[in-house]
């Protein structure tokens, strides 16, 4: 099968063109033929950084997939083969990459794909909602009436962040670095803040009258941390997804807040708890079905053979909403 595969770590020059055997499948597992994956930030990372945390080189990366079962294994009952599928189900140590034609991965992280998506809008979605569900929905438990912010509206996990709080009945509030992207998230139905206007003391005025929001999501992390902490209000929760910083932890003490972090990998840098991942996979599905949830891809998907082009402009830090590889189809 054809594959682009790492042989080091690197810039995004390192991908090549190679012809891998097609996985052999265990127990519990299918092989998918890949329609498309995503870049999400953490793949470039492994690219780049030769995170420990990455598969054994050479390395087929990426683990968010989208395609069609091509067989089973034994003791699969959920998917037969023609299933379409999707899901985030590798791309780290120990398991097999989505920059192929073909993938092998244990079923319980997959889930029927939506019926009103592409497969290239499939591949969008499954790491960044299973972060935002993480934090939201099992961590925060959001609901209605609750008032969201989430930080980078527009970028992989904000923009499914809005949504899906949004769905479940919480007004959101976005922030945005312009005006275009201000009507983005209008789109989504969030309220956008651009930062480079207000502060946080304004726009904590402006919106909730100084109390501060019930649930902040941070994906930005880094500096940006204090500022959602105080963006929160007394007894608020505040969501991570990039911790990559050291921080004094008095102001988030002084106001009893609940800081929960996320690393949606877990499962499958343990081998364990993947259905669970499918079944948030199935939830997913059941909005993007009811139009409650759609991914911002940014602009046209990156041929299986452009994917050093694609890693590039996940890095560069440009990107509004996800870029997608096509591998077939």
């Amino acid at each position: 099968m054809k594959a682009m595969i790492i042989r080091e770590s690197g810039e995004p020059t390192v991908f090549e063109v190679a012809d891998l055997p097609v996985p052999e499948i265990g127990p519990g597992q299918v092989l998918v033929r890949v329609a498309a994956t995503s870049v999400n930030p953490v793949d470039w990372k492994i690219r780049k950084l030769g995170l420990s945390l990455g598969p054994a080189m050479p390395a087929v990366l990426q683990g968010d997939v989208s395609g069609v079962v091509e067989a089973v294994g034994a003791d699969v009952t959920a998917f037969a083969v023609g299933d379409e599928v999707y899901g985030c189900a590798g791309g780290v140590k120990g398991t097999g990459g989505a920059l192929a034609e073909f993938m092998a991965c244990d079923w319980e992280y997959l889930a029927p794909k939506p019926t009103n998506l592409s497969m290239v809008e499939a591949a969008a979605l499954p790491l960044v909602c299973l972060t935002a569900w993480e934090g939201l929905v099992e961590g925060a438990d959001v609901g209605w009436g609750q008032t969201v912010l989430v930080h980078a509206g527009v970028g992989g996990v904000g923009h499914v962040a809005a949504q899906i709080a949004i769905a479940r009945g919480a007004t959101v509030y976005a922030t945005v670095s312009g005006p275009g992207k201000a009507e983005l998230v209008k789109g989504f139905g969030a309220i956008p803040i651009n930062y480079r206007e207000n502060n946080v003391e304004e726009y904590v005025a402006a919106h909730t009258g100084g109390a501060g929001f019930d649930i902040v999501y941070d994906t930005v992390g880094g500096d940006n941390i204090p500022k959602s902490w105080e963006a929160t209000k007394l007894r608020g929760t505040v969501i991570s997804c990039q911790t990559n910083s050291t921080q004094d932890l008095t102001p988030l003490h002084l106001k009893g807040l609940r800081h929960i972090g996320v690393l949606m990998l877990i499962p499958l840098l343990r081998g364990k708890g993947g259905k669970a991942h499918g079944q948030i996979m199935r939830e997913i599905t059941a909005l993007a079905e009811a139009g409650q949830i759609r991914p911002l891809l940014d602009g046209e998907p990156y041929a299986l053979e452009n994917v050093a082009s694609a890693h590039a402009r996940m890095e560069s830090g440009q990107a509004m909403g996800k870029v997608v590889v096509r591998v077939s189809g």
